[in-house]
């Protein structure tokens, strides 16, 4: 797929074609070079979203067959590839392997849930005080603009652009300049040997001109965000200075509770794995942990000792269990926000010590609510950890922030569904961690972790890559009094 040089230096639009620059796609555990992608520019934003729009139509008319099709064999072809993509997901990203796996297994389920789509039933007879028939159904939105980030690249374009191409629209897929080929290329080879038509996806790497470029497009109807709040915020102003639709999926700052009484051993086996995953960089992560007053100290011990089991080293190394950070951006604002958080009083209780991009797990006591290390997304391997008096100011901690976008609960169920029901958060889950996802259930927070849309399942799809029209039909032509 990949060996296939089409790509070197292009952008995928009407076909591989030089964009306004090129990309160098560095790998964070070494520094290595790993391929050079094209560049695109307004200019290049400006013709793809043309193009995009002049082939929707036809493929909007296409057979529902036919639309289901390209999806399918699109799985097939990442199926095929699979060792291949596994090994650019560790390498340009830093993902472990398992987390690697875990990404392309959802990508897989995700391509075959969207094949699905096009035969489902896409309206409703509604009832009508005139002699005629009435409807609501849903018709495709046009061209839809995709910026997707950087941590897990494939899985998180593809659970737009495939749901939008299933439903008969055109996209422009903005990958984040880190990831170009992981979250870009490697997208448009499958679709490209699927057999979709030329012109209906767009793959256009870039900074931030890029983005704004794909959101002023004229043809562009929709767009379909995932990124930081502070990012998102932007586009949904932009966006919504032109009246557009926007799909907003943004950062959290999610709690792991651990109620009395719960296993604790087992809850820091699962605070380790909400805080560490993929480095701490996934917008689930666990950025607080409550644990009880009487059972803060045991817990810490436990949580200490999963981190220091830890290693963080090359992700092709069998041995490695983290990977690097993206870049040496993110490594800054992550030992600024923990340094910051030492400075005003909270402890750090083990790791933090780093080798390049590399950072081992680090696990913070000692924190109040004001701390930095409580307040803001860290998204880096950081355990920040604070004792809480009873349920009643657990519950007030959990939703003492912006965000909500995942909570976990841990420990008795029935207390724990009560708690839920206070809880202000898209997505609760109950002895489970807080970073989960599947391509059929509704994905999406609330506050500033989006602006209430849901990603996956097929209502949700329906709801955001479709727009309802009403539609009515006589017999003939009926009489008017003029």
């Amino acid at each position: 797929m990949l060996e296939d040089q089409r790509w070197a230096a292009k952008i995928f639009s009407s076909g591989w074609q030089p964009g306004s620059g090129t990309l160098d796609v560095v790998e964070p555990a070494t520094g290595a070079l790993l391929g050079r992608t094209g560049l695109a520019d307004a200019a290049d934003v400006a013709a793809a979203s043309a193009a995009a729009a002049a082939a929707q139509p036809a493929w909007a008319a296409a057979s529902i067959l036919e639309r289901a099709a390209v999806l399918r064999r699109a799985a097939g072809i990442l199926e095929q590839h699979l060792a291949e993509i596994t090994e650019q997901l560790i390498r340009e990203t830093g993902s472990v392997p398992g987390k690697a796996g875990f990404e392309l297994g959802l990508a897989l389920r995700t391509l075959l849930e969207a094949a699905g789509l096009p035969g489902l039933a896409q309206g409703e007879v509604l009832p009508t005080a005139g002699d005629r028939w009435s409807f609501a159904r849903r018709i495709p939105i046009g061209v839809v603009g995709v910026i997707s980030p950087f941590n897990s690249p494939i899985v998180l374009g593809l659970r737009s652009v495939a749901p939008a191409l299933a439903l008969g629209n055109a996209v422009l897929l903005k990958p984040d300049p880190r990831t170009p080929i992981a979250g870009g290329v490697i997208l448009a080879r499958l679709f490209e040997e699927a057999g979709l038509p030329e012109g209906l996806l767009h793959v256009l790497p870039g900074g931030a001109e890029t983005g704004q470029a794909v959101v002023r497009a004229a043809e562009v109807q929709m767009i379909s965000f995932t990124g930081s709040a502070a990012t998102g915020r932007q586009v949904g102003e932009l966006a919504a200075a032109q009246l557009k639709k926007t799909h907003l999926e943004l950062g959290g700052k999610n709690s792991v509770l651990v109620l009395p009484g719960a296993d604790l051993a087992r809850a820091a086996s699962a605070a380790a794995f909400a805080s560490f995953f993929h480095q701490g960089q996934v917008c689930m992560s666990a950025g607080r942990i409550l644990v009880p007053e009487a059972q803060h100290d045991e817990f810490v011990e436990l949580l200490c000792a999963a981190a220091d089991r830890l290693k963080a080293g090359d992700p092709r190394l069998a041995d490695s269990d983290l990977g690097p950070l993206i870049d040496a951006r993110q490594l800054a604002r992550i030992e600024s926000i923990v340094s910051d958080s030492v400075a005003d009083g909270a402890r750090i209780r083990t790791g933090g010590e780093t080798a390049g991009l590399f950072m081992q797990p680090l696990v913070l006591s000692g924190l109040r609510p004001e701390h930095r290390a409580w307040q803001a997304e860290i998204f880096g391997p950081v355990a920040p950890v604070m004792e809480y008096r009873d349920l009643d100011q657990a519950v007030e901690l959990v939703n003492a922030t912006e965000y909500g976008l995942s909570t976990a609960i841990l420990g008795d169920v029935g207390t724990a569904m009560r708690l839920a029901d206070r809880i202000r958060s898209g997505i609760v889950h109950i002895n489970e961690q807080t970073i989960d996802d599947e391509p059929n259930v509704p994905f999406g927070g609330t506050g500033a972790s989006g602006n209430g849309t849901r990603f996956g399942g097929a209502a949700a799809n329906l709801e955001a890559y479709t727009e309802t029209q009403w539609l009515t039909v006589r017999s003939e032509i009926a009489d008017y009094p003029f």
